[in-house]
This record gives C-alpha cells, structure tokens and sequence, in this order.
C-alpha cells in the first residue's frame, strides 16, 4: 500500500503521514488528598457513592457503619467486595463510603462503581482487571418518567368502544 501511495503523482508523500506505531497512553495515578485519600464516585439508579481508599489494614465502613451491619443480604456484600477481591486489595486498603439515595441494591450497585473508580485513581495498573470484571461500566436504566395524561409511566386508562 505504501509503494502505490509513493509511486502516485497525485500524491504528495510529504504531506500523507503514515503512522508506524499507535501512540502510548499512559495514565498517572491520582494524587491523594490531605488526608491521604483517594476519592471515586459512584452512582446508579438514584443512589449517590462518595468513596475515599488510601493504605491501610482492610477496613471497609459505609456511612459510618460496618459493611454487615448495613447492608443485611448478602449479595450487597458480595457486590461492594467485588471489585476489590478482582484486583487483590482486600486487606491492603481502607475504603470509606458514604452513600445516599435509591434503595440497597442501588446503593450498593453505587458503591462499586465508586470503589473501581478510585482503585482505577489509587493505581492505573489495577484497569485491566477491573475492565475485565465490568466494575467500571456505569449502569444506566434509570426510572422512566411519568406521561402526562397517564397514570404511570407506561399504563395508560382502560380503552372504551363505546
């Protein structure tokens, strides 16, 4: 392809630039805050994640409270550990969430976006593993608005003939 493009008069080689390598991106950890922290945000549905990590011994504490003591099934624990037993940092970090709105699985679908975020922040190496798992896709259904002239969204009132 390159021969034809030199041997063509109606092409200049000087202005036609044929790239030899794609260019390396390479993508710098965050740097933390005054208090050491790594922030991440998360939302899904209506629920809002602030997540802080830094170093620390594996403590993992949503709205001031011990994970199994806010959240009682066990599939929201499963989902908020997720990332984090993706990437091999259970023990190794402290992560501080502070979550709002929407209902638990929401909240907890929130906060692990969040945590991905700010291990994806805490350390750029750790992208691939989460890419891989999907901790860094954003869930975006949303609740659908309500139609004028309908009592719900969807339904609407009962069709007469006559």
């Amino acid at each position: 392809m390159t021969e034809i493009q030199n041997e063509s008069p109606l092409i200049d080689p000087s202005v036609v630039a044929i790239p030899d390598a794609a260019p390396v991106v390479t993508i710098k950890a965050a740097t933390p805050d005054m208090g050491g922290f790594i922030w991440g945000t998360g939302r899904r549905k209506s629920s809002v994640a602030r997540v802080r990590v830094k170093p620390g011994n594996g403590k993992l504490m949503i709205n001031k409270q011990q994970v199994h003591e806010y959240f009682s099934q066990e599939k929201d624990r499963n989902v908020i550990s997720a990332p984090l037993k993706a990437t091999d940092t259970v023990g190794s970090l402290d992560v501080f969430i502070n979550v709002k709105g929407g209902g638990t699985t929401g909240q907890a679908g929130a906060a692990m976006l969040g945590i991905a975020r700010a291990l994806k922040a805490y350390d750029p190496n750790l992208m691939q593993a989460l890419r891989d798992g999907g901790y860094l896709t954003r869930d975006s259904r949303m609740v659908e608005r309500k139609k004028p002239g309908q009592p719900k969204a969807r339904k609407s009132f009962q069709f007469s003939k006559r």
